[in-house]
């Protein structure tokens, strides 16, 4: 076998090699991706509704209660007593609550945060509705059902619950006009 006949076998031998490499490296990215995928659809269909019967502590009242039992519709936020997005939104519900009798929840999901904090915050702004400390098994139980981005409170993520079911709200700041119309909309 001469030089040129070595090259050649080693230019194949390196082809395969690098082909073999993407396709592993292709198979790796397929299946995460289906992960993914499987895992927001399995968000989008789990109907449980097993966080609407965990029990809550109004921080303001030390009323306990479930959202399950609250009168219909109501708006479930979730946030974070240092999330400016979050003050922003429950301004935008405060004003939403003067030309409405909606019930509203606001959950904080920071896990560092307790209610001085929450009642603080409810205390500077005015704010009059319920907020409670998310117990982590229903920050865990919301995240199975509505994805990740439920926890994410700088994306002011809500949730309208109706008498027929539960309906995620799109992302951002809603004005009053746009949450009266994502009620009108119910679930």
């Amino acid at each position: 076998m001469n030089i040129k006949d070595k090259i050649e076998e080693f230019k194949e031998d390196a082809s395969k090699k690098h082909i073999l490499t993407g396709m592993g490296v292709l198979i790796v990215l397929f299946a995460g991706a289906y992960a993914l995928t499987n895992d927001e659809n399995k968000a989008k269909t789990d109907t449980s509704d097993n966080w609407l019967q965990i029990q809550l502590q109004d921080v303001s009242s030390d009323e306990t209660y479930t959202i399950s039992e609250l009168e219909k519709p109501v708006l479930v936020e979730t946030f974070a007593v240092w999330c400016p997005t979050c003050t922003n939104q429950q301004q935008q519900l405060k004003e939403f609550h003067n030309q409405s009798n909606v019930t509203s929840v606001s959950l904080d999901v920071d896990p560092n945060e307790d209610e001085a904090k929450v009642q603080q915050h409810i205390d500077r702004y005015g704010f009059d509705w319920r907020y409670s400390i998310a117990p982590s098994s229903l920050t865990r139980q919301l995240i199975n059902e509505y994805g990740s981005s439920i926890a994410q409170p700088p994306i002011a993520p809500m949730i309208l619950i109706c008498e027929n079911g539960t309906r995620r709200l799109p992302n951002g700041v809603k004005p009053p006009s746009k949450l009266s119309e994502e009620v009108q909309k119910g679930c």
